[in-house]
């Protein structure tokens, strides 16, 4: 086994209003797995009228981003694009301790790629202005891609570890994270400003108080589009999307089953039967 990369131990963060950390968490808006529906013309995710959560990586992400918020002072904003309901999401990310919150949402970006939707993202960010560390979930639980955190962090020029399991303070101007790799944990300590992708083992998020769901209802989302973040239109969407979808279907479901009755020899046998495929039928 690979043994964990060596990484210096983590000082005492000193903190002082310099050295604050401006956090910015990516949220999507998903439709719940129980609910997907294709357009069979499109081949595009049926949003409207589907029971939607916020994608469960990216709620570790916004939970990693309060955390280090509580240990070191400064400001959680959340980004989101998607249609008009993701409101309800970014509310909820508001209600657990967000300080502002953003949805780019424009006709113009509906059917984005994961390229598109990285070229989006940065653009918001870009428009945000100051920040020191984006976080996002490791994937999306609609897509399963993973490549938007990479591809947000190549647009932005900026570095990026994936599958953290724990993000600390160094110093003032980098972090400490702890990473799952196929063979062993790694230590790995990045600069800032930098991008970390989390996985669900990194906490446990939080139930919004009553007082954050109070203030959530009537908190101002900030809502932009193409123009507002001052990209090209041709960049995102259809136009700006190279990937094709030629096909997409949702698997059948099989309810089918036998129950086993007899011996304790004989239901082995069946057993052995039905996974070797020698019978398909009981005796």
């Amino acid at each position: 086994m690979r043994a964990a990369l060596p990484v210096r131990a983590a000082p005492v963060y000193n903190q002082t209003v310099e050295e604050e950390m401006n956090i910015i968490a990516c949220m999507k808006w998903v439709p719940d797995t129980h609910d997907v529906k294709v357009d069979p013309v499109t081949n595009a995710l049926i949003r409207e009228g589907v029971e939607h959560i916020i994608n469960p990586f990216d709620e570790n992400a916004i939970e990693a981003g309060l955390q280090l918020k509580e240990k070191l002072g400064g400001t959680l904003t959340v980004l989101c694009m998607g249609p008009g309901q993701a409101e309800a999401g970014l509310r909820h990310a508001i209600a657990m301790g967000a300080d502002d919150a953003i949805l780019l949402s424009d006709a113009a970006f509906r059917g984005s790629d994961t390229l598109a939707t990285s070229n989006a993202l940065a653009g918001a960010v870009k428009k945000i202005g100051q920040f020191d560390l984006i976080l996002c979930g490791k994937q999306a639980i609609d897509g399963d891609t993973a490549q938007v955190p990479a591809g947000l962090a190549e647009r932005l020029g900026i570095p990026q570890v994936t599958f953290a399991i724990s993000v600390e303070p160094a110093d003032k101007n980098s972090l400490q994270v702890k990473r799952v790799s196929d063979e062993a944990y790694e230590l790995i300590e990045v600069k800032l400003p930098a991008l970390v992708s989390v996985v669900k083992q990194i906490n446990d998020p939080r139930l919004p108080s009553m007082k954050g769901v109070l203030k959530s209802k009537k908190f101002p989302i900030k809502v932009w589009g193409v123009s507002d973040i001052e990209i090209d239109p041709k960049t995102v969407g259809f136009d700006g999307s190279p990937t094709w979808v030629s096909r997409t279907f949702v698997p059948a479901r099989h309810s089918r089953g036998e129950t086993l009755s007899g011996t304790a020899g004989s239901i082995a046998e069946r057993l052995v039967d039905i996974i070797s495929g020698v019978s398909i039928n009981p005796s």
